[in-house]
C-alpha cells in the first residue's frame, strides 16, 4: 500500500463482510479466508480519528499561509493504530471519488490520500524518496534532496493529495543530525503541500518526537488521538465488552453460541491488557481452529489453548515475588 498502485487497490476493493441470515453457507476455505483478513471493528479510537481528520481537512482546507493543523496516533504496540490510520484513509478515498468520479475515456484520476511508511534510520532523502515513490516519481541517485522534494511537491499539488498518512513515526529521532533533517523535511512539507498529514507511532510522546524546539512545534500544531488499550470499564459503559460483542457477531461458526466470548470479557481483557490488535487475533485463531478441528464454536478452554504474541503472554504470565 506504499505505492498509488497498491493503496487504490487497497481501498476500492471491498472489505470482507460478515455473514447475513439469508447468505447461503460459505463453504470451510472462504470461511477460513474471512477469518484471516477479518472485518474492521469500529473501535471509539477509530471513530475519534475519523472525525477529527474530516474536522481538519475542512479546517484547513483553504488555510494558504501557514502548515494545517496535523494529528498523531500514538499507542502501545498492537493497539489498532495502523487499523485505525488504514481505515480513515480508505473513507477518505471512498468518499471524494464518490464526489469528485474521473471523467469518462480519463487514463488519470486524482489520487486524494498518500500512504507513506518511515524508513528505519530515515534520513530526509530516504524519507522523500518513500514520498516520490508512493506516486511513482522518477527519482536518480543524483538527484539532490531539494530536487526529490520540489518533484514530489508539484506532483502531490498536481494530483489532488488531500491527506497524507505517515506509519511509524516513531522511527524519527530529531536528536540525531540525520533525524533532525528528516523532521525538518515533513514540518517542510506540511507547509508546502494543500493536505492534512496525520501520523502514527509507538508512544510518540515518550519518544524524542516530542522534545526541543521540534517537539515544541509538533505539539503546537497536532492534535493526540490516544489509541491505548481499551478499558474494561469507562464510567457507566464497558467498551471493552462492546468491542468483544461486535467481534462476536462478526464470526461465522455454525455451532458458536451467542454471548459465549461477552461472558469472558474480564478473562479476555487480562490475557490481552485491553490491546485490540492481541484481542482480535485470539479470537481469530481459535475461530480458525474450531473451524479445523470441527468442533465450531470458542470456548474458553479453546482460547487458553491459542499462544499469542510475546507482548501479551508476558502480560498474562504472573509475576513472583522473592
Amino acid at each position: 500500500m506504499t505505492t498509488w498502485q497498491g493503496w487504490q487497490c487497497f481501498a476500492t476493493t471491498d472489505p470482507p463482510a460478515p455473514p447475513q441470515p439469508d447468505d447461503p453457507p460459505r463453504s470451510t476455505e472462504e470461511r477460513l479466508a474471512y477469518h484471516s483478513s477479518f472485518v474492521t471493528i469500529r473501535t471509539p479510537a477509530i471513530s475519534q480519528l475519523a472525525t477529527q481528520v474530516r474536522t481538519l481537512m475542512i479546517l484547513g482546507r483553504h488555510q494558504q499561509t501557514t502548515a494545517r493543523p496535523s494529528l498523531i496516533v500514538t499507542g502501545p504496540a498492537a493497539a489498532g493504530k495502523t487499523t485505525a490510520l488504514l481505515n480513515v484513509g480508505r473513507t477518505c478515498h471512498l468518499a471524494h471519488t464518490r464526489k469528485n468520479p474521473a471523467p469518462p475515456g480519463s487514463a488519470h484520476s486524482t489520487a486524494p490520500v498518500a500512504y507513506v511508511l518511515v524508513p528505519p534510520g530515515a534520513t530526509a532523502k530516504t524519507l522523500i524518496t518513500e514520498f516520490a515513490r508512493y506516486l511513482g516519481i522518477p527519482t536518480t541517485t543524483r538527484m539532490t534532496q531539494t530536487q526529490i522534494t520540489d518533484a514530489v511537491c508539484h506532483t502531490y499539488t498536481q494530483a489532488g493529495v488531500q491527506l497524507v498518512l505517515i506509519d511509524e513515526i516513531h522511527r524519527l529521532n530529531p536528536r540525531t543530525t540525520t533525524g533532525a533533517q528528516a523532521a525538518d523535511l515533513l514540518k517542510d512539507l506540511t507547509e508546502r503541500l494543500p493536505a492534512t498529514f496525520v501520523y502514527a507511532g509507538i508512544n510518540v510522546t515518550d519518544t524524542p518526537l516530542f522534545s526541543g524546539t521540534r517537539g515544541a512545534q509538533l505539539a503546537g500544531r497536532a492534535t493526540l488521538i490516544d489509541c491505548g488499550p481499551l478499558p474494561a470499564r469507562h464510567g457507566t459503559r464497558e467498551p471493552f465488552r462492546d468491542v468483544i460483542t461486535d467481534i462476536e457477531n462478526a464470526l461465522d461458526l455454525t455451532h458458536h453460541k451467542p454471548g459465549t466470548l461477552p461472558a469472558h470479557a474480564p478473562y479476555l481483557h487480562q490475557r490481552t491488557a485491553g490491546r485490540i490488535g492481541s484481542l482480535t487475533r485470539l479470537i481469530r485463531q481459535a475461530a480458525v481452529t474450531a473451524i479445523t478441528d470441527g468442533t465450531e464454536r470458542i470456548t474458553k478452554k479453546a482460547l487458553e489453548a491459542v499462544q499469542l504474541d510475546h507482548l501479551a503472554e508476558q502480560h498474562r504470565r504472573p509475576t513472583r515475588s522473592r
